[in-house]
């Protein structure tokens, strides 16, 4: 069976956020590198509009979240949680937020593209030319850069895929190079 499938298994063929059957469609969960099984939701294209584009949220939608919040598969506890953090304001979902556990290792992946941060607070990371990171972006390195803790060089000109940030350093991302998932400074690298 393919992942659509599996994730279709896995839900009773629903919206796993709000349990609708209309236009379902993998919502790989950021900034997860595999996606797959574990990284990832089967979502309606309503949740997915609005979790990508967070001027369009029509806050009613979410209240399904008082149910998809106690999912048994992180992927979709995750979306749960930075959906109820987006619209903490509201009241009620300050209140799903207080209710919800997550274990440290899920709460981190909650946390990592920075929802539920007030703005002044986000880290913003920032390439050589000062253009903003995110998570998913490729880059290109502007400099060979000694590897610490190996001998491997990564060069100049060399392509990084699908970053991930550091949530707590905005001088680090990091990426795979040569199949080796290393730590890069923001200040090597040109967004593509």
């Amino acid at each position: 069976m393919g992942l659509l499938e599996d994730l279709q298994d896995r839900s009773g063929n629903v919206c796993e956020l709000c349990g609708s059957t209309d236009n379902l469609t993998i919502y790989e969960v950021p900034p997860v590198s595999t996606g797959g099984f574990d990284g990832s939701a089967l979502v309606c294209s309503t949740c997915k509009g609005q979790i990508e584009h967070p001027e369009t949220t029509d806050v009613n939608h979410w209240r399904c979240l008082n149910d998809s919040m106690w999912s048994e598969y992180d992927a979709v506890k995750v979306l749960a949680w930075r959906m109820l953090s987006r619209l903490k304001s509201e009241g009620w979902p300050k209140d799903l937020l207080d209710m919800m556990y997550l274990e440290q290792e899920t709460l981190e992946w909650a946390k990592a593209t920075g929802e539920g941060v007030a703005e002044a607070d986000k880290i913003i990371h920032r390439d050589a030319n000062g253009a903003i990171l995110e998570n998913g972006d490729s880059v290109v390195l502007i400099k060979d850069l000694k590897v610490k803790g190996s001998s491997m060089v990564a060069k100049q000109g060399t392509a990084v895929r699908r970053i991930s940030l550091d949530h707590e350093n905005a001088e680090y991302i990091e990426g795979k190079v040569d199949g080796q998932q290393i730590v890069i400074i923001t200040k090597y690298v040109k967004k593509v």
